[in-house]
């Protein structure tokens, strides 16, 4: 044991300090033993208050320990959490970049198709045009001839 001045010297005047709480202690243990001489009922009492104060120290420094460790259970579940957010977060944005590619990818399918649909109209329209134009003359010229057969002398 240290020497009282030496320790007293130590000792924090505030806070939680280890070397105050047992120069109290050895106070508190001098003030029993000496109140148990005089009147051993008040000694009996006083060092049940002591040892009732030390469980209720040791109960507030239990609980102290453990609402610790449920802080940083709940610290390190809540930095798991948002890793996993982060994670699931960025998978979802490659995700949806690939979803976009895969639009724009469709449009210009569809552009491609639109664009190739609309020549093979137009080519089927002027082939159809032509065959119009040739059956109309094919037309044309049988009519002429009808008529020519149909005014020709009669014998």
């Amino acid at each position: 044991m240290h020497s009282a001045k030496t320790c007293v010297g130590k000792a924090r005047e505030t806070g939680i300090c280890p070397i105050r709480e047992e120069l109290y202690s050895q106070c508190f243990d001098e003030l029993i033993r000496q109140v148990t001489i005089i009147c051993a009922e008040r000694g009996l009492l006083l060092l049940r208050v002591r040892d009732e104060i030390r469980m209720t120290i040791c109960a507030y420094q239990s609980l102290y320990e453990s609402s610790i460790a449920f802080g940083m259970r709940k610290a390190l579940q809540a930095e798991q959490r948002r890793n996993q957010h982060n994670k699931k977060m960025k998978d979802l944005q490659v995700a949806n970049k690939k979803l976009r590619d895969e639009v724009e990818e469709l449009e210009n399918k569809i552009t491609q198709i639109e664009k190739h649909e609309a020549e093979r109209r137009e080519q089927e329209e002027r082939k159809h045009k032509e065959e119009v134009e040739s059956l109309k003359k094919l037309n044309a010229q049988r009519k002429e001839q009808l008529e020519a057969m149909l005014q020709a002398p009669k014998k």
